[in-house]
């Protein structure tokens, strides 16, 4: 008679003790969502503008994600990201740049040099930014000094515009007998103008004429190139400028189809099959603004964080594409390469 109403009454205490013990595991759970939640909240975010696509830039970014190894910062482990991507329409800069801001970023980094830099120095005053540049950020209006930079902003200046006048004089001993050199310009980045100053200057100590194309799109750049054929130029140097960065592919089919000696600012474009290049490595460039980038997040500031300048620059010439489209490259000029890729 007895073993029925125990029986109910162990049902009874046990499910009241399986809801208590539901009841604490929630109320644990419960009060340990908030500390995630703060955790991942205290994590520092990195946001990355970038004029440019994805895509090509792929192996840069991961230059970035180097430097701040170097320094202690792993993605997913004590720093997050926030990735911004123009696909080289620059008009779009601000409105990311403004969107990384409101995702309380800790720093910026700028994809793409002068454009995206522009863009996240007129969105903000006060959150820091890390640049890879390749104007001069003193005519920018970036900073102030070069070794004290003051304000928010500082990184690394590669300095393409100011060797302009260089790639102009190798292109000019490649292709001697060039009366008019073509020089391919992107009128949306900030530093074109101060790229056709820089060149037009060297054009008249070499006394060669100069044909100034523009383009900020890949039809824009077929359409280059066709004038370039129309007006007989015989020979083209490629300003530097991130969306031409991204279309090296574009570049070197192009330039081999109407065997057009061609310089570049970066190697990138030679690895894929260009011509020539003269300028410093993009690579390290952006290694050296992913350290910088966690030195900020250390709490330095960028005030106090002189710009990095290049110390090296290297002509590569790509001698197995000069064969395949029968441009002579002058025995003077490969000497002088640092890198000849046979």
């Amino acid at each position: 008679m007895t073993t029925q109403p125990l029986s109910a009454l162990t049902m009874l205490l046990s499910r009241h003790t399986r809801r208590r013990t539901f009841i604490t595991l929630l109320g644990g759970a419960a009060a340990t969502w908030p500390l995630a939640a703060r955790a991942q909240q205290a994590m520092p975010v990195v946001g990355f503008l970038g004029a440019p696509s994805a895509a090509p830039y792929a192996r840069y970014i991961a230059a970035v994600h180097q430097g701040l190894k170097e320094v202690g910062y792993i993605e997913h482990q004590n720093v997050a990201m926030e990735y911004r991507w123009a696909d080289g329409q620059y008009d779009r800069l601000p409105a990311m740049a403004a969107e990384l801001i409101s995702r309380r970023v800790a720093v910026i980094v700028p994809i793409g040099g002068a454009p995206a830099t522009v863009a996240a120095k007129a969105a903000t005053s006060t959150i820091p930014i890390v640049f890879n540049l390749g104007a001069d950020p003193i005519q920018l209006g970036l900073v102030t000094n070069l070794n004290r930079p003051g304000g928010n902003v500082t990184g690394v200046a590669m300095m393409t515009v100011e060797i302009e006048t260089k790639r102009l004089e190798l292109l000019h001993e490649l292709a001697p007998t060039s009366t008019s050199i073509a020089v391919l310009l992107n009128p949306s980045n900030a530093q074109a103008q101060s790229q056709e100053r820089e060149i037009q200057r060297a054009a008249r100590v070499i006394g060669r004429q100069i044909l100034v194309l523009n383009a900020s799109t890949e039809h824009e750049i077929e359409r280059a190139f066709a004038a370039l054929v129309r007006e007989r130029a015989g020979a083209l140097l490629v300003g530097g400028d991130t969306f031409f960065t991204s279309q090296a592919t574009l570049f070197v089919v192009l330039t081999a189809h109407h065997s057009i000696p061609t310089i570049y600012p970066f190697r990138s474009h030679v690895d894929a099959g260009g011509l020539m290049s003269y300028g410093t490595g993009l690579l390290d460039a952006y290694r050296q603004t992913g350290v910088y980038a966690g030195r900020v997040l250390k709490g330095e500031k960028p005030a106090d964080l002189p710009i990095v300048q290049p110390t090296k620059f290297e002509l590569v010439i790509n001698l197995k594409t000069a064969r395949a489209v029968g441009i002579t490259i002058p025995s003077t000029l490969l000497a002088r390469a640092d890198e000849v890729i046979e």
